[in-house]
């Protein structure tokens, strides 16, 4: 998570995963293992899933009455805008006050580690969570408030417009996390919260609080992972329910900035994956054009690259399976468990880590080091490609679900193809970054 060739990288931003040779996978038998789980899942779902069975929105069991007060009181409510504002108050705080040395500072691990890896466990166990916790959504909000304004006043948002700013959002972030020369110093960490909430709360004053729903690169970020979660909210009467996680990803909404921002999420990703190869490495330290510019050429190479694919697959699809109005968005819903299998990959090991180091260094303990991983080298080389490959599963069957839905019955089948040619491509691709 780090430019790794640079000389102060520091644990807390070290890579979820770790050293290659720490990790005994055969190649033959991590790939064997994934193309045979592909393939089977794409045979099967053609010959026994012939209707869409997936019904988004309108899924779920209603979760009791007394479950829905609690989570819709007010008291909830405020208590974790309180938490979430009292926490970004204290990382500022300890990037102001606090020392230079990030291994003593918890404000690095609380932004790279518990922030950005910690939204994934609890948006799929909590739905979409950082839109509670939001505390530039809670500024908002107090101002407003102070005004006497509505905060859901303001200009409607460009049809356009759609999730653009939030895949702008991430990408400066994993700019910072990935490429910047020191993105534990202070000074950085500063820098990009105040040119980030200015840019936020500037958009919220002039479009109101659906600003965050579509612009907040943290908020999208936890609704694409949650739409994962079995906890739902039904848009029709609110309720809260309990539901498959592919009948939430099935409503995923169909927004411009939709692909690019699941590219950002899976580049990124397998940009730090590969930053750490020796090869990368060397080319790195030796490029003419310098560390920072050859390492950003990078990372957006890694994105484009991603959805280049996507496009070629996208432009494919429409051609075998006849007329799709928008072949782009019709199936970008099927990269979000990739991009989850991806981080779940690349990231436990630093979670389960650096997380409660962070903690530890945030409650005064001096420099501490960090616990060690529940599970060993063999655990987590398994846990890494179990995660790659039924992430792709669940992509194919989500696509599968689609296409059934979308295409005449002699076409369904035929117009996946292009679909499985991706999701091998990814799978060689995220196995790789791992065994090779």
């Amino acid at each position: 998570m780090t430019g790794v060739d640079d000389p102060r990288a520091v644990s807390v931003l070290a890579h979820g995963i770790g050293a290659q040779h720490d990790l005994p996978l055969s190649p033959f038998y991590a790939f064997a293992g994934a193309f045979a789980a592909l393939f089977v899942s794409f045979l099967a779902l053609g010959l026994l899933w012939s209707a869409s069975r997936f019904r988004g929105d309108r899924a779920g069991r209603p979760l009791p009455a007394a479950v829905q007060r609690v989570a819709d009181a007010r008291p909830t409510r405020i208590v974790a805008r309180a938490l979430g504002l009292v926490a970004a108050l204290l990382v500022v705080l300890h990037l102001l006050l606090g020392p230079a040395d990030p291994d003593r500072n918890p404000a690095p691990g609380a932004v790279y580690v518990l922030l950005w890896v910690g939204l994934v466990p609890a948006s799929l166990l909590l739905g979409p969570v950082w839109r509670l916790l939001n505390p530039l959504r809670t500024l908002h909000l107090l101002g407003c408030r102070t005004l006497g304004r509505d905060p859901a006043a303001g200009r409607p948002l460009p049809p356009r417009l759609g999730m653009w700013p939030a895949a702008a959002g991430l990408l400066a972030f994993t700019w910072l996390e990935l490429v910047a020369p020191d993105p534990a110093s202070s000074t950085a960490l500063l820098l990009f919260l105040a040119l980030y909430s200015a840019v936020q709360l500037a958009g919220a004053a002039l479009h109101g609080a659906r600003w965050f729903d579509h612009a907040d690169a943290f908020e999208v970020y936890s609704g694409l992972l949650a739409r994962l979660s079995p906890l739902g909210r039904r848009p029709a009467d609110r309720r809260l329910v309990l539901r498959s996680p592919f009948n939430g990803l099935d409503a995923t909404p169909q927004l411009p900035g939709l692909v690019a921002t699941v590219c950002v999420m899976l580049g990124s990703t397998a940009y730090d994956g590969f930053s750490d190869a020796p090869s990368w490495i060397t080319t790195v330290q030796t490029s003419t054009l310098g560390r920072t510019t050859t390492a950003t050429l990078g990372l957006l190479g890694a994105v484009a690259l991603v959805a280049t694919l996507y496009a070629l697959c996208a432009g494919a699809t429409r051609l075998l399976s006849g007329q799709l109005p928008h072949p782009l968005t019709a199936f970008a819903h099927s990269l979000v468990p990739i991009a989850l299998g991806y981080l779940v990959a690349h990231y436990f090991t630093l979670f389960v880590t650096e997380g409660p180091r962070t903690v530890m260094v945030a409650l005064g303990t001096d420099n501490p080091a960090p616990p060690e991983p529940p599970l060993g080298p063999g655990g987590i080389a398994t846990l890494q490609v179990v995660a790659i490959v039924l992430g792709h599963v669940l992509g194919v069957v989500a696509a599968h679900d689609r296409s059934v839905r979308l295409f005449p019955p002699g076409r369904a089948v035929v117009g996946q193809l292009p679909l499985l040619v991706l999701m091998v491509a990814y799978t060689i691709g995220g196995l790789a970054l791992l065994i090779a």
